[in-house]
């Protein structure tokens, strides 16, 4: 599978009042990893709204496993990866490294979401398109 990594510096804002990163920042760095990562394999998700008619990409379910806290000025490594694909979801996980060692694991189920035809006041899922699976199929 395709994996992307990208470098993020710890800043005040990320923090709490012990000077380690207040959870929710990660969450909103995870939401920032996938787009990068899906900009890096070839379709941002603007792009892929746009070409597929979709509404957005919403996150259904996520979470996160801590191991070792990450403070103010800290570089971390933030690597990655879609798991699996449904019909209309797809599974990201997220490895956060300080140094070489594993900080936490966050993790993503995303839907595409499209207007149900039927009724467009409504939203429906929307297949996953092939294409796409290829892009993160390649190692």
């Amino acid at each position: 599978m395709f994996v992307h990594r990208r470098d993020v510096q710890i800043q005040w804002g990320d923090c709490d009042p012990a000077n380690i990163v207040y959870y929710p920042r990660y969450f909103a760095m995870f939401d920032d990893s996938t787009s990068v990562m899906f900009e890096a394999a070839g379709c941002s998700k603007q792009d892929l709204v746009h070409r597929y008619g979709l509404v957005g990409i919403p996150m259904v379910d996520t979470r996160a496993k801590f191991y070792i806290p990450s403070t103010h000025g800290d570089w971390i490594t933030i690597e990655s990866r879609i798991e699996s694909f449904g019909r209309s979801s797809f599974e990201v996980t997220h490895k956060v490294f300080k140094g070489e060692q594993l900080a936490l694991e966050g993790f993503e189920t995303r839907v595409l979401v499209g207007r149900d035809p039927n009724n467009p006041d409504k939203l429906k899922s929307a297949a996953v398109p092939e294409e796409v699976k290829a892009l993160f199929m390649r190692g």
